[in-house]
């Protein structure tokens, strides 16, 4: 299964809201976006990448923690 497909099952058997705003400060001041652009973000990087996302992400579920904090920090990434 790729990493594409993987994430977006995972998200909607975990029923993530995909059009949650993420507010994260950048250098040009604050920024929003949803948490599906961070999926969309995800699903582009390279292979060795996402390996790490996934294991970082099951972690997260096998200890029945929120994935949002998770999405959150990658959103600081991604701020402009």
């Amino acid at each position: 299964m790729t990493f594409s497909t993987w994430i977006d099952t995972f998200a909607a058997e975990k029923g993530l809201d995909l059009e949650r705003l993420i507010e994260v400060e950048g250098p040009s001041g604050t920024n929003f976006m949803p948490a599906e652009i961070v999926i969309e973000a995800m699903k582009s990087a390279p292979a060795s990448e996402q390996r790490q996302l996934r294991a970082t992400i099951v972690r997260l579920d096998f200890a029945a923690a929120p994935i949002e904090p998770f999405l959150d920090h990658l959103a600081q990434a991604l701020a402009i």
